[in-house]
């Protein structure tokens, strides 16, 4: 053994044993190391995913976002191509009601990949580069010290001690951007083994909504073909009006999206505690904003009786494939797919961030007995 070896070799045994302590010292269900003698939180829950699994890093104001991702398969063709299409369908700045922070979120991949544009096997790093946040927006006025309506500042300073100010830090939807890239890979997995597709519109706004949708048919250069992303163009004209009439009064609403995955093969999900579902409510409800998730017809059917809402079965003459008739399961029955469209529903709230007056307090922190402040500021986008 050489003695740069042998250092080599020591820096990383240490450096392995060190790591095992700290996490078997981990009071895991609470992410508080528990033995030392003054309680530390651990920064945990960037990951998701098992065998494909991403952990996504980065803040809204810094240097740039971007995931790791393992697990990739190796001899798949990505190029930067396929990753920067989806990114620039969730790139910010496209039109009027969208945050008018403009990124080009130009992505780098740094790892994982040969020159040939081929997958190694060997982890994806994949790097956004933050060009236009505007730090002096939060640092230069009371939200330094102000906590804004409904944004994730009060419960990140109750947890961590400490928050990123400007941006918000993780809590900003910025950090979806490497949820978006792994995805694209993703993506091209699924088309390229099993032809499935992934599809997802804006179904509601407020209570303006579409049932006029085909879930069999619809297409993303449809639900592309215009700024709320709405595949019905007659809903999608009501859902504007509506997002304009709130968006110059300085405020913001909610909505709905629906997400349609086809030529899913049955037998996915694993009960009783990994149903499918289970599992795609937890990745959704992890998006920013997000406060509902539905699957297939979710809380409508709770109005319909079992004779109603029971899909009947049929054998498709052509497959030879056990189908069903109606599709109010959303494609899931058991917490296991039945091979029919997967149907999914998510809720998100009205954007936090809004251009009127709110009131907030004021913490002085550097005091026996921290004096709370109230204040009436405009927040920042």
């Amino acid at each position: 053994m050489t003695m740069s070896i042998g250092c080599r070799s020591a820096t990383m045994i240490t450096v392995f044993v060190v790591i095992l302590l700290l996490d078997g010292l981990s009071d895991r269900n609470a992410n508080t190391v528990v033995a030392f003698s003054t309680p530390m939180t651990m920064g945990t829950g960037n990951s998701f995913g098992r065998t494909f699994r991403i952990s996504t890093w980065g803040e809204s104001h810094g240097g740039g976002v971007g995931v790791t991702l393992d697990g990739c398969p190796p001899r798949i063709e990505i190029t930067r191509e396929d990753i920067q299409k989806d990114l620039d369908r969730r790139r910010p700045g496209q039109s009027r009601i969208t945050t008018p922070r403009n990124e080009a979120d130009s992505v780098e991949i740094m790892s994982g990949l040969n020159p040939e544009n081929v997958t190694l096997g060997t982890p994806i790093a994949m790097l956004v580069r933050n060009k236009d946040q505007r730090s002096q927006d939060y640092l230069e006025n009371d939200m330094n010290v102000a906590y804004r309506p409904s944004h994730a500042d009060a419960t990140y300073d109750a947890k961590y001690g400490v928050r990123a100010i400007a941006g918000g830090g993780r809590s900003s939807a910025r950090e979806t951007i490497g949820r978006v890239a792994a995805g694209a890979v993703a993506r091209k997995i699924l088309t390229m083994y099993n032809g499935i597709e992934v599809l997802a519109y804006v179904s509601k706004v407020q209570e303006i909504g579409t049932d006029n949708v085909d879930h069999d048919t619809f297409t993303m250069e449809e639900v592309d073909s215009n700024i709320v992303r709405c595949p019905d163009a007659d809903a999608a004209e009501k859902m504007l009006e509506r997002i304009d009439e709130i968006r110059k009064a300085g405020n913001s609403i909610g909505g709905v999206v629906t997400c349609v995955a086809r030529n899913v093969p049955a037998g996915l999900g694993s009960p009783v505690f990994d149903k499918l579902e289970a599992d795609l409510a937890k990745a959704c409800m992890s998006i920013p904003a997000a406060k509902g998730f539905e699957s297939g017809d979710g809380f409508e059917g709770t109005l319909l009786s079992g004779k109603d809402h029971n899909d009947e079965f049929y054998i498709d003459p052509e497959t030879g494939a056990t189908r069903t008739k109606t599709n109010r399961s959303g494609g899931i029955q058991g917490g296991i797919s039945n091979g029919e469209n997967i149907v999914i529903h998510v809720a998100f709230k009205p954007t936090s961030t809004i251009g009127q007056m709110q009131v907030s307090s004021k913490q002085i922190r550097n005091s026996s007995y921290p004096s709370i402040h109230y204040i009436i500021f405009i927040d920042s986008y």
